[in-house]
């Protein structure tokens, strides 16, 4: 495939927020942007979204893309035309968009699936990871959980039939809760702290396993972790979040001390005691910002045995390959993501095929969640 035209523009998210959108011979692709971000992840332009539009509508590229394989040209005409010592330096959310498109484009000229681009044999959909309640930096209601979101992990193995269940679930959570708004990611504000929605998820454990992400970091400050009613040290935050997994059989728990802490994740992971934590996935995000070098020392430490993996968080798809197969090597779980502030392109789906992801956290509710869930749909329904 010869590369006809290639250009990028702004385009608006689900916040009304501008993001890139790039556009490879016809075929559009665009990128996400995330409010609560890691400082370690790569920045989303190399200065700003208007040098980075301008930057890819100036680049010529030549050489045939007819592969996965071949963005390796794609990003050594990056690195070489704009000086990068690594390619994620053309930030991530220009380059994400950009390659994405390129293979999207290249599809479309094989007849084939995006999907497919990547690995033709992939036969596994991901178990979805759906925020339905959510607290933190993404709400404003008065008394809100400081915990940043409260996860529903359907147990069914089919994805449409876990949709279902999600979207049962949520709308009954709406009820008992009595919310009356949602969040950018389309989960419900409460007024509550984080045990009380514990109980309210409690009451659908026979449809679902429960997860939290605590992103711990945006309460962290002058070494303790700040809540509404306590102030707690490193070891105490260690001890409630063990308490917390042990209490209501938490499967899933992201993010559950500060980015740095690599030494007390490992704490969590093995619990208090050998079976305590077994079952439960100790998740990095912030922790790891979806980089090569977070994810290894986070496996050298055995600070997790699951990691969120964002495309925009790094930017480069052949990177994102590398991680996944790390993750595969290391059995480490993974959780293809969206962000916070959602477009309505539909490839994470694709990618989470694609790479083989384990889970898929693309939200619940609002039409740029729905269109990810509904492409899984469509991806289920073409490998019977």
């Amino acid at each position: 495939m010869y590369i006809k035209e290639v250009y990028a523009r702004k385009i608006p998210d689900s916040r009304g927020d501008d993001t890139i959108e790039v556009v490879v011979n016809g075929c559009k692709a665009s990128a996400p942007s995330g409010k609560s971000t890691g400082k370690f992840e790569t920045k989303p332009y190399r200065k700003n979204i208007d040098w980075n539009i301008k930057a890819i509508n100036s680049i010529y590229l030549a050489q045939p893309i007819n592969s996965f394989d071949d963005l390796k040209y794609v990003e050594a005409m990056l690195k070489n035309e704009f000086d990068l010592k690594d390619v994620t330096h053309f930030g991530a959310n220009a380059l994400f968009a950009l390659e994405s498109a390129v293979l999207k484009a290249l599809a479309k000229e094989k007849k084939q699936e995006l999907w497919q681009i990547i690995n033709k044999k992939a036969k596994r959909i991901p178990v979805p990871v759906g925020n339905s309640i959510e607290g933190g930096l993404h709400a404003h209601a008065k008394n809100h959980p400081i915990f940043q979101e409260f996860l529903l992990i359907p147990k069914s193995k089919k994805i449409k039939e876990n949709f279902v269940i999600m979207k049962e679930v949520y709308k009954k959570l709406g009820k008992i809760t009595k919310s009356k708004q949602l969040t950018d990611e389309g989960a419900w504000e409460v007024s509550a702290d984080e045990e009380k929605v514990f109980q309210f998820l409690e009451k659908f454990k026979n449809k679902v396993r429960i997860g939290t992400d605590i992103a711990a970091s945006s309460f962290f400050k002058n070494k303790k972790y700040e809540y509404n009613d306590k102030l707690l040290s490193k070891d105490e935050q260690i001890d409630y979040v063990n308490e917390l997994i042990s209490k209501y059989n938490l499967f899933y728990c992201e993010d559950p001390l500060e980015e740095e802490d690599f030494n007390g994740f490992s704490k969590i992971l093995k619990g208090r005691s050998p079976r305590r934590n077994s079952r439960c996935l100790v998740v990095g995000d912030d922790l790891t910002v979806t980089h090569k070098n977070r994810l290894m020392r986070a496996i050298k430490s055995k600070s997790i045995n699951a990691i969120i993996i964002k495309p925009n968080q790094n930017g480069s798809l052949l990177q994102l390959k590398e991680i996944f197969d790390i993750c595969k090597k290391y059995k480490i779980k993974t959780i293809m993501s969206h962000r916070s502030g959602e477009t309505l392109d539909n490839a994470l789906a694709d990618y989470a095929v694609g790479f083989g992801a384990d889970y898929i956290k693309c939200g619940i509710a609002t039409k740029w969640r729905e269109a990810k869930l509904n492409r899984l749909i469509e991806i289920e329904k073409s490998l019977k």
